[in-house]
């Protein structure tokens, strides 16, 4: 899939990337995630508000895009990918609801889109294996679809 450069991609791949993650209820209820994400390569923010609602955002590495942000019900995804793969427990522990985040590209063409859910999931069977925080996405532009996992060590605030 184009549009990031071959150089960015090559440079992301070799980044190690550590998320610091906020999440609140502003006065109107509503809860944001607030994601700054640092690697060696760059600092990018993700600010999420979580009412399905579009927002602009001018991101450092992929241009302008739009997204909006949800919580849903595992069982009420379409893609097979994004509902499977979870961890039981922490599906039983959540209702069966997990983050919905869908961003697409604005202004480009042909415009892509990445469908993400954000969860926990038990990873590997290795020793120091275990529950992790993870992303599915479903990155599409034009008929190319890509389906990515995205594990990253998780440790909660003491």
């Amino acid at each position: 899939m184009q549009g990031v450069s071959w150089f960015v991609r090559r440079a992301i791949s070799y980044s190690t990337i550590v998320l610091h993650v906020k999440e609140y209820a502003d006065d109107s209820e509503h809860v944001h995630i607030d994601i700054e994400q640092v690697s060696s390569f760059a600092t990018t923010n993700e600010e999420r508000t979580l009412d399905w609602q579009f927002r602009d955002h001018d991101d450092r590495i992929f241009g302008k895009v739009r997204g909006k942000t949800r919580f849903v019900k595992l069982g009420d995804l379409d893609d097979e990918f994004l509902k499977t793969g979870w961890d039981p427990k922490w599906v039983e522990e959540s209702g069966g609801e997990a983050v919905e985040a869908f961003v697409e590209s604005v202004g480009k063409e042909p415009m892509w889109t990445a469908d993400q859910v954000w969860g926990f999931a038990v990873v590997g069977k290795g020793e120091g294996e275990g529950r992790r925080y993870v992303r599915h996405v479903v990155a599409r532009k034009g008929e190319e679809v890509h389906r990515i996992k995205m594990v990253y060590d998780w440790t909660p605030k003491a």
